[in-house]
């Protein structure tokens, strides 16, 4: 799911999930929605040239609102999976055999590299990788907040402004494995992450 489209006073991006069927977050779920009055106004003007008048106009633009709203509905979440390379890639093969599942909302994009040789442009492929998402979850386990290649992951997340939140990988986990500025932390059950990812 896509990070919210609104500004917050400060002037900086809303750093939130947008709700299903929205571009903003529950906190700015009031805020005019410019990409859909857009393509309302834009489908009203196609409407009057092909059958002039009101009734085109108002055809016209109906069926440009929901041509908008079926473009952006349904898609699927495309998600870039963060995690400890060389001690949790059990908590990757979970995620993505939950992306598989037929009832599910979301699909793996990609996940971490191993960032030691041979791989010298690791960075520049997590990069290319983390901006064709829609969100990173980052996978915790017990010493995911010192994985050099998570903390790197997740600063080229927040550079590309990615929705961003953590879900703990195992029953005996703990928040305190949290790592910073990654945003949220979950338990890691089927219900949270179709809401999250809806």
């Amino acid at each position: 799911m896509p990070r919210c489209k609104a500004i917050t006073k400060n002037g900086h991006h809303c750093r939130n999930l947008a709700q299903k069927g929205s571009r903003f977050c529950v906190a700015h779920e009031d805020k005019i929605d410019l990409r859909r009055v857009g393509a309302t106004i834009g489908g009203a003007l196609i409407g009057h040239l092909l059958a002039p008048g009101i009734g085109g106009v108002l055809v016209g633009g109906a069926a440009g609102n929901i041509i908008d709203r079926f473009s952006t509905e349904g898609k699927m979440t495309r998600v870039f999976v963060s995690f400890d390379y060389d001690n949790d890639k059990t908590l990757r093969d979970f995620i993505i055999g939950q992306a598989r599942l037929t009832d599910s909302p979301f699909t793996v994009a990609d996940h971490s590299l191993k960032e030691e040789a041979p791989e010298k442009d690791w960075l520049d492929k997590a990069k290319r990788a983390i901006s064709r998402s829609d969100v990173v979850i980052v996978m915790l386990g017990p010493k995911t907040r010192t994985a050099p290649g998570v903390i790197k992951e997740v600063r080229l997340a927040n550079d590309l402004k990615k929705a961003i939140f953590q879900v703990i990988g195992y029953k005996n986990g703990s928040e305190n494995w949290r790592v910073p500025n990654a945003g949220r932390v979950y338990r890691w059950n089927w219900d949270n992450l179709k809401k999250l990812l809806s």
